[in-house]
């Protein structure tokens, strides 16, 4: 059986190669490929092995933010931008796990054991 910690660090993983994978697949749909774009994904990804306490909380926003601001875009055209409403709906879904969850939480400072 895992401990807090290690399942936290999976979910962490996971998270982090998602954002990736988010910005390899913008890449792909927009059919242009952006440095930029990749190097940002690459460091919020590593952001994710940053064990500073409070430092979920700022990836949270970021994901959270971004989420936000590309809504209504996303809701307004949905039959195009379904893809990118998903991809919000994950964000968002991130963004809870890096606030609200226990393990994950963990991972970014220590938690007394229950």
């Amino acid at each position: 059986m895992l401990d807090q910690k290690e399942r936290g660090n999976k979910i962490c993983i996971a998270m982090a190669a998602y954002v990736v994978a988010k910005a390899v697949l913008n890449m792909v749909l927009a059919k242009h490929f952006a440095l930029v774009t990749l190097l940002v994904a690459l460091a919020e990804a590593a952001v994710f092995f940053v064990r500073f306490k409070y430092v979920n909380y700022v990836l949270a926003a970021v994901l959270a933010l971004t989420a936000i601001v590309y809504l209504p875009q996303n809701i307004a055209n949905i039959g195009a931008n379904w893809i990118y409403l998903l991809e919000g709906i994950i964000d968002i879904g991130c963004a809870a796990l890096l606030c609200f969850n226990r393990d994950v939480k963990s991972v970014f400072y220590r938690l007394p054991n229950v």
